[in-house]
């Protein structure tokens, strides 16, 4: 029986729908105002610009305005703050997101935890990470989120699953590992020094590649009708895991791309709708 192919390009479609909907709700309810999500990008480095304009035509298509921020790749940390200080003092503006990576010579951890938490609609500030693992209200980090509800739309089973997340950023594999053990999985989180990683990994009822490496992940490390979430996007349309080798011996997988990535922006703009709904309404 071929796996189950956990497709984030058609439910980010779906989700769009529905949201499309909250906005004209909005829209309605608010005298023609709508979500504003601002981008702030540092820099010139074409992925980033990429991924933040992808950003912004996924606001458009449902309805919300997105607030293009272009910062030099000479800004300071002091100049980047004070830019967030601005949005944050904004009450047009419902979410604000930072294009990581930063230029280096830029404090990344001090500008991200400068956004408000009312504001910090992909995930990134220790305050939201913190209360989100202690189980308070505040906006998950976009991408496990995502797969969260990626999993949740399919019905997979996460209660008492054991899932090994490969990768520990603070963006992806830490908040992820979380996330499931609130479901009530067992979680193991492993990394690129883990020692023996193909035996943990073969452990695994659940598999996320979140370690940034392509194909770090080998296929005969994945045991028989285990579910494989690939956070992973590398040059070349490979992952963090050695799809190819899988065959038909799993359960489910996310195709790379199309899996992932979508539920991450889809989640960004949602979260986004989200902020919106509670100060416009």
């Amino acid at each position: 029986m071929s796996p189950t192919v956990l497709d984030g390009k058609q439910l980010a479609l779906e989700c769009e729908a529905q949201l499309a909907v909250r906005v004209a709700t909005l829209k309605d309810r608010s005298s023609g105002k709508a979500p504003i999500l601002a981008t702030i990008l540092v820099g010139d480095d074409p992925a980033s610009a990429t991924y933040v304009r992808m950003k912004g035509n996924a606001c458009r298509r449902i309805g919300m305005e997105s607030m293009a921020v272009e910062l030099p790749a000479s800004t300071t940390t002091t100049e980047l703050l004070a830019t967030i200080d601005r949005l944050n003092a904004n009450a047009d503006v419902h979410g604000i997101l930072l294009q990581h990576p930063v230029p280096a010579h830029i404090d990344e951890r001090a500008c991200f935890d400068e956004i408000a938490l009312a504001k910090d609609v992909d995930g990134v500030t220790c305050l939201g990470f913190g209360r989100m693992s202690m189980g308070e209200e505040a906006y998950g980090c976009a991408t496990p989120m995502g797969i969260m509800r990626l999993l949740r739309h399919y019905e997979i089973l996460l209660e008492g699953q054991h899932a090994v997340v490969v990768g520990r950023s603070p963006i992806l594999g830490k908040p992820m590992a979380l996330m499931l053990l609130q479901a009530n999985a067992t979680v193991t989180i492993c990394h690129s020094r883990t020692r023996e990683l193909d035996k943990l990994v073969r452990q695994a009822d659940i598999v996320v590649g979140a370690v940034g490496r392509p194909e770090f992940i080998k296929a005969d490390w994945i045991k028989d009708s285990a579910i494989v979430v690939d956070a992973g996007y590398h040059p070349g349309g490979v992952g963090d895991i050695e799809l190819g080798g899988l065959g038909d011996r799993i359960s489910a997988y996310t195709p790379v791309p199309g899996g992932v990535g979508p539920m991450t922006i889809n989640t960004l703009i949602m979260q986004t709708v989200e902020s919106a709904e509670k100060t416009l309404i």
